[in-house]
């Protein structure tokens, strides 16, 4: 074989063994059905009405979707740290991001609020693997923010508030964060280095920073809307068009063919057309998210219709980026690589079942759930009720099977119950000074009505980008 086709083949081996790059881009509050391209194919409500994303959209038809992906919780900072650690935010004992309520029947459950020096971070796992790694935008995990934790480059110890001061034409810091990820995949790209960015967005957060023009028009296209939603919509299309200028930039710099690019949200929002509940409670709306991968190998427009979920991003990161070190052993989630090659075998994990534990008050009264298979059961603390659906035929939550499966109801509630104790969650509590003369208001905001209130789906809150 003559030298120069040998040394054609060992640079076609060596590009071929080369770890991809990983682009995981996260937004905030954005709805399962919040984007402009379908979430499920045979659901045209799976995507909204009125939100333009196109961007997002031909992201979609270049990778593959995800029609049962679901965040590890239904609020931002638990997921956050899930997706650091690979763990369920019930076993972290960190399973709200805002401050508890009191006056209820019930006093919510322990929460902390910083990662600790002890837990292994994804972004430490690649670094020694001998990836660059950086992280910009929303941290919201104190505990010393990014740096402390494996990454070689971050915006610091951030949360919502930093987001706050900036207005077009970078709300809150959406093209700034693009530009810093320009250039540090720039610099990677000159060291020879693969990379590890986590974009983590703050829209959808301070709606009211949106582009004017965008305001505007989504006053005329949501007509009737109130303004948080109006800002809502245009701050999503702002988000999107700082997703569509990253990846431009990702294909002028040749990084394309050998770059994974992952978008999802960190927690639902409600979906008056399709879910039921939204932020703050574990009702479909707030847990199943928009999930989208496009890599090497992943065919264009295609499907996944097996149930994923954010901390099974951990093991999968490692195994894309050839990490030989030993992963930890309290990890929950499973690689999911095989997916992204067309098989419809599930993902195995230490247990099947997925538990998603949010002892508190906000999107509804405290509660968990547990899913395994197509059946997933809601067990709300107040009352000891249990809501059982089968999610294969009625993905809306609407007919409460409990009473006409009242086995599987109860084996499901012994699974929830035993899992919840051997991690050591943390639970609600009975309120000794609770006068329901007195009882406050929710301060959140979701919209799934369970509480063993007997409040259907009827009283949900409008869509959040719907």
């Amino acid at each position: 074989m003559k030298p120069i086709l040998l040394l054609l083949l060992a640079a076609s081996s060596a590009l071929a063994a080369a770890p991809p790059n990983i682009l995981f881009m996260l937004s905030d509050d954005q709805a399962w059905s919040g984007l402009s391209c379908q979430m499920h194919p045979d659901m045209p409500d799976s995507k909204s009405s009125i939100v333009q994303t196109p961007n997002i959209a031909r992201l979609a038809e270049q990778g593959m979707r995800f029609s049962a992906a679901y965040a590890p919780a239904p609020v931002c900072s638990p997921t956050r740290i899930s997706l650091q650690t690979g763990r369920n935010p019930a076993a972290l004992g960190w399973t709200k991001a805002a401050p508890a309520e009191q006056g209820h029947r019930l006093i919510e459950g322990e929460n902390r609020k910083s990662i600790r020096e002890d837990e292994v971070t994804i972004g430490q796992m690649l670094k020694s693997a001998g990836y660059a790694t950086a992280h910009y935008g929303k941290w919201h995990l104190s505990g010393g923010g990014p740096a402390a934790h494996g990454y070689d480059e971050s915006d610091g110890d951030t949360g919502n508030q930093d987001a706050a001061p900036h207005l077009p034409p970078n709300p809150v810091d959406i093209f700034g964060m693009g530009s810093r990820a320009v250039d540090f995949m720039k610099r990677s790209q000159a060291a020879g280095k693969p990379f590890f960015i986590q974009m983590s967005y703050n829209a959808l957060h301070y709606p009211e920073n949106a582009t004017p023009a965008l305001l505007e028009k989504y006053r005329k296209l949501a007509s009737g809307r109130d303004d948080k939603e109006v800002g809502r919509a245009a701050i999503a299309e702002d988000l999107d068009r700082g997703v569509g200028e990253l990846l431009a930039k990702l294909d002028a710099m040749g990084l394309s063919k050998n770059t994974i690019v992952i978008y999802m949200s960190d927690n639902g929002g409600s979906n008056r057309r399709t879910l039921n509940g939204g932020k703050g409670d574990v009702w479909e709306g707030g847990i199943r998210v928009p999930l989208i991968i496009r890599g090497p190998g992943i065919a264009p427009n295609s499907w996944c219709h097996q149930r994923v979920v954010g901390y099974d991003f951990f093991p999968t990161f490692c195994r894309w980026a050839g990490v030989k070190a030993t992963l930890p052993k309290q990890l929950e989630g499973g690689d999911i690589t095989h997916m992204l090659s067309g098989s419809s075998e599930p993902v195995k994990r230490p247990r099947e079942p997925l538990v998603f534990h949010f002892p508190h008050y906000q999107g509804d009264s405290p509660h968990s759930a547990i899913l395994s298979g197509n059946m997933k059961l809601i067990h709300f603390y107040e009352t000891g009720e249990h809501r059982l659906f089968d999610l294969q035929a009625d993905i809306g939550e609407t007919k409460n099977l409990a009473a006409a499966k009242p086995e599987l109801a109860a084996t499901l509630a012994k699974q929830l119950a035993d899992y919840l104790k051997e991690v050591g969650a943390e639970m609600p509590k009975p309120n000794p000074n609770y006068d329901p003369a007195k009882e406050p208001a929710r301060k959140g905001g979701g919209g799934g009505k369970g509480g063993g209130k007997g409040k259907g789906k009827g009283g949900k809150k409008p869509m959040q980008n719907e």
